[in-house]
């Protein structure tokens, strides 16, 4: 305070002395006016800081009030939470002790339920039911305890199930056919075993929740006419009692062109060989079979020698009456003559017998190149990928089996063919060694 007034006298005398006042009474006034304002000044000053003063103690006094009246509010809050909190604990004793072993009930009923929509969830019967996985999704994941009505409804998803299971509906459903479009057309379930449409079998896909009409379908197709068509009678109709695994594996089941195809190109090599082979056989064998018919023909007639078969030429180099000069080359005409008929015989034995043996070295070429194919797709990839070796695995066993499946027809034909070549020159053989016995008994009888 002492300084703030000794500034406010220094600030009024500087203007004094630089007004230079003329004498000495004027200074005394203008100090004595000076001191006056300054008294008044600070009169005010003192008056306003006590009046702020007395305003602050009155605020002071009201804040302290409200806390007051603040803190005994929260005290009571807090009292009335440990009074709920006490009430909470003894309400959830009370209810475990009134639910007994229901928690344990219900925690069943939710592994039932997940048990039920995993066995549920490639049903048939989804299309018939949308609803029923979404509640028993809801019903699985509940953490809460389920409601009499949950329970209720849970138990008739249940009824529902098994009835349907032992009826053949007829309903709508999106169809996918063969040329890849959607459309809804009518269906036939036989419970969730199998699905029709028109005169085909269908495949559940769940993840689309739609049907598709199987590429490959599976015997029986006949039945479902009559099965479908309004009847008053039982009908016969083949089913899938794996709810539709059978018919998935002859989707994956490749057919006889598509494994061929698995052989690569040495596959096809051991094919063509087969057909070659096999049309050889064939053809030698109808050639021997008419070539036979003939020989017997010309047993029967061997008057009368014809050219069109082995035999009739055989016999013919010697005529009907050979001169009796010529008995003693008799013998080897007819040798020449059965020598000169036997290639004709035994044509394409060796080439048939060759592709034979060639096939299940094929076999092996492909099985060798497949297991290399294999080692380097394991070099690669590793063995993570199981379908990164299926090429070389399989193109390794399927040239095999090819190479097998043509060498042991080839082998049997090959005998086949061996054996009625054979029998007609054994023909020939006895044909001619009975007309020389014939001709020299002959001409002993003249000789005697």
């Amino acid at each position: 305070m002492k300084r703030l007034v000794i500034s406010c006298v220094l600030a009024a005398l500087v203007p004094l002395a630089q007004a230079q006042p003329v004498n000495l009474d004027e200074l005394l006034r203008d100090i004595r006016e000076v001191r006056s304002q300054e008294q008044q000044v600070m009169q005010e000053r003192e008056a306003a800081f006590l009046a702020e003063r007395d305003q602050q103690q009155s605020r002071v006094e009201a804040a302290e009030s409200e806390l007051a009246e603040i803190q005994a509010e929260a005290d009571r809050l807090k009292t009335a939470f440990d009074e709920l909190e006490t009430a909470l604990a003894e309400g959830e004793a009370e209810l475990a002790q009134r639910s007994g072993n229901l928690g344990e009930l219900f925690g069943v009923v939710r592994q039932i339920a997940g048990d039920t929509q995993s066995q549920w969830q490639d049903s048939l019967l989804n299309l018939q039911f949308p609803e029923r996985m979404n509640r028993l999704d809801a019903l699985s994941q509940s953490r809460g305890i389920p409601t009499i009505e949950s329970l209720e409804q849970f138990w008739f998803m249940l009824q529902q199930d098994m009835t349907a299971s032992g009826k053949v509906s007829r309903f709508e459903a999106p169809v996918v056919g063969l040329d890849g479009e959607q459309q809804t057309l009518p269906v036939v379930s036989v419970g969730p075993f199998t699905a029709l449409q028109d005169d085909h079998y269908l495949i559940y896909q769940p993840e689309a929740d739609r049907l598709l009409v199987a590429a490959r379908q599976p015997g029986g197709r006949g039945l479902i006419d009559d099965f479908v068509a309004p009847r008053d009678t039982l009908a016969d109709l083949q089913i899938d009692p794996t709810r539709g695994n059978v018919i998935q594996q002859i989707q994956l089941t490749p057919s006889l062109m598509e494994r061929a195809r698995q052989g690569g190109v040495v596959g096809y090599v051991i094919m063509a060989l087969g057909v070659l082979g096999l049309l050889l056989a064939l053809a030698r064998l109808v050639w021997l079979q008419r070539t036979s018919a003939r020989v017997d023909r010309q047993i029967d007639n061997l008057d009368r020698l014809s050219d069109d078969n082995p035999l009739g030429r055989v016999l013919g180099v010697i005529g009907n009456q050979p001169k009796l000069e010529e008995l003693d080359t008799l013998e080897l005409k007819l040798d020449e003559a059965i020598l000169k008929e036997t290639p004709k015989l035994d044509r394409w034995q060796g080439l048939i017998k060759l592709l034979a043996a060639v096939a299940p070295l094929l076999g092996l070429l492909g099985t060798v190149t497949g297991m290399i194919a294999t080692f380097q797709a394991i070099t690669l990839y590793g063995t993570g990928d199981p379908k990164l070796m299926a090429g070389g695995i399989s193109q390794a066993l399927v040239t095999t089996v090819l190479g097998l499946v043509v060498a042991i027809p080839l082998l049997f034909l090959h005998g086949l063919v061996a054996a009625r070549s054979k029998a007609l020159i054994q023909v020939l053989e006895q044909q001619s060694a009975g007309l020389i016995a014939l001709h020299l008994g002959g001409e002993e009888r003249k000789g005697e």
